[in-house]
């Protein structure tokens, strides 16, 4: 599974991939505005906005990409390690690999 991660803090980028790579999954991380980022993202199954830490021109930029590829849009107001693994917990059912 393909994961966008946009928003969050500089700091978390390999936190959050390393999280992502736990519940087999691939991340990219936007956590500021690229300048080709729709062409960036492709067609990930899953885009998680942390909308505390994102402006809004990622965000419509992220949406507008979601809509043409129908991809599913989770939304957290924190951007904590934690809060990613509640959503790819119940994204992903549980299915948590043992990589550390």
């Amino acid at each position: 599974m393909s994961v966008v991660i946009i928003g969050g803090h500089d700091r978390m980028i390999c936190r959050y991939k390393d999280i992502c790579k736990k519940y087999n999954c691939k991340a990219k991380v936007f956590t500021q505005m690229a300048s080709d980022m729709r062409n960036k993202i492709g067609s990930p199954d899953l885009i998680v906005l942390f909308t505390n830490t994102v402006s809004h021109k990622m965000v419509q930029s992220a949406v507008a990409e979601a809509k043409k590829t129908n991809t599913d849009i989770v939304r957290c107001h924190t951007s904590s390690g934690s809060a990613l693994c509640g959503i790819l917990e119940d994204v992903c059912n549980g299915e948590c690999s043992n990589v550390s």
